[in-house]
């Protein structure tokens, strides 16, 4: 069986250790059809103030639904969903979500799409201004705000989606494998734009990153977390030793790299359990 190395064994992120945590999730399971689907099952997971954990796991473990639930908007089975120490019961506040497919409004330009969510809130117009123009300027989109979501490309379009989650200045941030439709270098590119604006102290938040790219939870996470086959449990949760400030070149240099790719990759390849796979069947 993979050993973890032993320099990533102790927490050195810190990350709000001593503050309630931000989302707690106390025994959670989510079935569909019955019963008959079990997304993830007893599922218990603390995501501490503005730490950035990374979900990872198989596919149909259960990820997205996780982060569906948090974002209140499915329900669990049984169990406890808290943010901020309040079950969640329909989407919480200080709570956004980016989605992997974009969700802009193609009838919307930029500055309106990341405008969408502060005027649904009710949010008056000198602060949806001030706070959208802060994020376009900020994510490289300055001069793009009458632009159509068809004119600009995949990475620009995602950006705008980060806009309008990071203008409701939220305590919390879902990511739905936001990256993981782009091509590989402009992935890149916008994870070291989203790690430069995590390295910011007044836009560190709370983030749950889910994603199918060990390279990419290395790259940007306080702590990984591993999740099993579905039904959907965490199987282990891997503190970086990378500390802050970091960024992607200095991260892949790092011997530890290698070695903590190597181990993830050879969780995620561990055989499922029999007994498990009946569970499902």
């Amino acid at each position: 069986m993979a050993t973890a190395p032993a320099e990533i064994i102790a927490d050195r992120s810190g990350a709000g250790a001593n503050a309630a945590p931000a989302v707690q999730a106390i025994q959670a399971t989510k079935m569909f059809l019955d019963g008959a689907v079990i997304a993830y099952r007893n599922l218990n997971l603390e995501i501490k103030r503005q730490e950035i954990l990374c979900i990872v796991g198989p596919s149909g473990c259960g990820k997205t639904t996780l982060l569906r639930s948090i974002a209140g908007l499915t329900d669990l089975s049984t169990g406890e969903l808290l943010v901020h120490g309040k079950p969640v019961k329909g989407p919480p506040d200080g709570v956004a979500m980016v989605f992997q497919h974009f969700g802009l409004l193609p009838w919307k330009t930029v500055y309106d799409n990341g405008a969408f969510g502060l005027r649904m809130s009710g949010a008056n117009e000198a602060t949806i201004k001030e706070r959208v123009t802060r994020y376009l300027q900020l994510v490289g989109l300055a001069g793009f705000e009458k632009s159509f979501p068809h004119q600009l490309s995949g990475g620009m379009q995602q950006r705008v989606g980060l806009v309008r989650a990071l203008a409701m200045n939220p305590s919390i941030m879902l990511m739905d494998e936001p990256f993981a439709a782009l091509d590989a270098q402009t992935r890149e590119t916008l994870q070291e734009e989203l790690l430069s604006l995590m390295q910011r102290p007044e836009e560190r938040k709370a983030m749950v990153f889910i994603t199918h790219s060990i390279d990419e939870a290395l790259l940007l996470a306080d702590r990984i977390a591993i999740m099993t086959a579905r039904p959907g449990k965490i199987d282990e949760i891997l503190p970086s030793p990378f500390g802050w400030p970091r960024d992607f070149d200095s991260v892949q240099r790092n011997p530890l790299f290698a070695e903590m790719r190597a181990y993830i990759r050879a969780k995620l390849k561990a055989p499922t359990d029999p007994a498990k796979a009946k569970e499902t069947a």
